[in-house]
């Protein structure tokens, strides 16, 4: 041991000596290297400039963004929200509807126990601090009555506390500022003089009740779907904003500008115009928040088209006269009131695009069907950002108007801009989603090959689109049109993962479709077992379900099926199913199963269908004539037969005499 420790000593101190000499010969180097560049230098002149680099401000998702740039959309997974838990995968539009929502209500569970019962979560582990992630604090903390309790209660949202802790301050004679008197206006004017229906909270029953009267009148009215809990609030008659307002010694342009923009977001259209008025009799100017919403007041307080059209110049040029500059928002507001000015909103939209067009305020929010391409081409390869409420409905009307013009071309481009950049968030929800891709699903099946419209449907469903019974209905007509009906089994698979075999008119279309015309064996048996399968669905059907009925139709077509597929046994069970479900088989389905009986030469199998038709009342006098020349009868058999005719005459001439 001592002598191996003693020759590691000297190669250590060699590896040393080597490492040393090694650094000083590239310092050396270096330093060589240095002077020879600043002889260089001086010799020519010229001094080398040294360039710092911009700093760049990176993003906290550009991690992420990076990441997720480096993968693709897998079209067979469904939506990131259920990756976590594969039992809750949805296989239809109201299974990701519901499966969505149950998520959002648990989450909202847990923050309303969190938020309510902070005591129970003093224990912080987490580290870093996550502020956003920890309770928040809702109950006022200044129990006494004064300007900073009333600032309390408006910074955590609370409008009726807000309101009775004012009103309990002017009955004390306490003067508050004019900041906090605007705050409390701000408060009641956004939420409507009511409390704010919080996420993680309960709602009050008497909120409840207001509102479902509310929304039964609305429903009343055409064209208000989706209303939110807000646009179901009307403007109450001297409510506590109009009284607050009145009751302010001191008004500056922000207190006229609340009240007003309360007034036109709940409903108090004409009410909003004559504080207007008000504010520039106190020679006040408005903001451009306050322009946008008296411009959309505008079809509400004329009925007129000319008077209306009148009454947005009117505010435009009061807009110019007191130096307000229009955004993005007066000009979509300008767009909005003009629909419904009739054939005179037409003109002058267009003279609202060449103005946004002139200041450079680009909206992809409005088309129609004769700018669309100009549209398209302005837009197209760009990336926007919503700046508007309304900019989620751009991708689905303009689709609209693509399956309107019949054009497939354009909906690709608009496809194409959909997958620029960060436009795809402006697609909105899940509901706008499902409304773009039904149109452009809709419009393929119409316009391309058979084989581009599968291709998308592989690529569309089920990661992006669950298409309802109308976009499968489409599907089946696009396999008829290119004569592809080999393909029916696998989309009758494809419609019972989606939920949709419990829907009549589909179930009817795929059947007919079946069933109309010959085929090879093969094929055959494939429609075969695919019937027996659509039959099994209406035997057996899961509770809570919509239960198939049967109808002549799908009795018949499924029979027939069978019938080309040379299988007698399960057609003939079909054939008993129109006799137990009170339904009349069609006397073409008897003769090809009679054309079936013959070829197996089965006399017993033609008698009991002669009987069975006789059972449903309809005629047997052909097909009895057809069993006594195409079958070997027995003396048996034939006073079977003529006992069925003397019956069905019978009950025939009885009929007759009654009527």
């Amino acid at each position: 041991m001592k002598m191996a420790a003693r020759s590691i000593v000297p190669c250590v101190k060699h590896w040393k000596a080597r490492k040393l000499f090694h650094e000083f010969t590239y310092f050396r180097c270096s330093q060589n290297a240095f002077l020879s560049q600043n002889s260089t230098a001086a010799t020519t002149g010229h001094k080398e400039e040294l360039v710092i680099p911009r700093r760049k401000t990176w993003d906290k998702l550009a991690v992420l963004q990076a990441l997720a740039s480096t993968v693709n959309r897998d079209p067979t997974a469904a939506h990131y929200l259920f990756q976590d838990d594969p039992y809750l995968i949805p296989k239809t539009s109201a299974e990701f509807r519901v499966y969505s929502l149950s998520q959002e209500s648990g989450r909202s569970a847990a923050r309303y126990i969190f938020n309510n019962y902070p005591t129970f979560f003093e224990k912080n582990r987490a580290e870093p601090l996550i502020p956003c992630l920890m309770p928040q604090n809702l109950e006022p903390q200044i129990g006494d009555v004064s300007e900073a309790a009333l600032k309390e209660r408006i910074q955590l949202r609370r409008v009726k506390d807000a309101v009775d802790v004012y009103d309990q301050l002017v009955q004390a004679g306490t003067q508050l500022s004019l900041e906090t008197m605007n705050s409390l206006l701000d408060l009641i004017c956004y939420y409507g003089d009511r409390d704010p229906v919080v996420e993680d909270q309960l709602e009050s029953k008497e909120s409840e009740n207001e509102v479902e009267v509310q929304e039964e009148n609305s429903k009343r009215r055409k064209g208000r779907f989706r209303k939110s809990f807000e646009q179901s609030i009307t403007w109450r008659e001297n409510n506590n904003a109009e009284r607050i307002f009145n009751l302010m010694q001191e008004k500056n342009e922000h207190s006229f500008c609340t009240l007003i923009q309360g007034m036109v977001k709940y409903g108090a259209y004409n009410k909003a115009f004559s504080v207007y008025t008000d504010l520039l009799n106190n020679r006040m100017n408005a903001d451009v928040h306050t322009f946008n919403s008296l411009i959309l007041a505008t079809p509400e307080v004329r009925e007129k088209y000319n008077e209306r059209g009148d009454l947005i110049t009117d505010l435009l040029r009061q807009m110019a006269a007191q130096n307000v500059k229009p955004n993005l928002l007066t000009f979509n507001s300008v767009l909005k009131s003009l629909r419904k000015c009739g054939a005179l909103g037409r003109s002058y939209s267009l003279q609202t695009l060449n103005e946004m067009k002139a200041l450079q305020i680009v909206s992809p929010g409005r088309v129609q069907s004769e700018i669309i391409y100009e549209v398209m081409d302005e837009i197209e390869q760009k990336n926007f950002v919503a700046r508007d409420p309304d900019d989620v409905n751009f991708f689905a009307n303009a689709m609209k108007v693509c399956l309107d013009l019949k054009d497939v071309e354009l909906a690709y481009r608009l496809h194409k801009l959909l997958e620029t950049g960060d436009n795809w968030k402006l697609l909105g929800d899940f509901y706008h989603q499902s409304i773009f891709y039904g149109r452009f699903f809709n419009l393929l099946c119409m316009m391309e090959h058979i084989d581009v419209v599968l291709r998308w449907y592989r690529q569309l469903i089920p990661s992006l689109y669950y298409p309802n019974s109308e976009g499968l209905r489409d599907l089946l007509q696009a396999l008829d049109t290119d004569n592809r009906l080999e393909l029916i089994p696998t989309i009758w698979k494809d419609i019972k993962k989606l939920g949709h075999s419990n829907k009549p008119d589909l179930i009817e279309e795929i059947l007919a479709l079946m069933a109309r015309d010959k085929h090879s064996p093969e094929l055959q048996a494939s429609f075969a077992d695919c019937a027996l399968d659509i039959k099994s669905s209406y035997e057996s059907q899961d509770r809570g379900q919509f239960s198939l009925e049967w109808t002549a139709s799908a009795l018949g077509n499924i029979t027939k099926v069978f019938l080309q597929a040379r299988k007698i046994e399960e057609a003939w069970k079909m054939i008993h199913l129109f006799k137990a479900k009170n339904r009349l088989p069609r006397e073409e389905l008897l003769n090809e199963f009679m054309d079936l009986v013959k070829e197996k030469n089965d006399s017993v199998q033609a008698i009991e269908l002669i009987k069975l038709a006789a059972a449903c009342s309809l005629p047997v006098v052909k097909l009895a004539s057809r069993a006594r020349e195409e079958f070997l009868l027995s003396e048996e058999q034939k006073n079977a037969l003529a006992e069925l005719e003397v019956v069905c005459s019978e009950s025939s001439d009885s009929e007759s005499d009654k009527e």
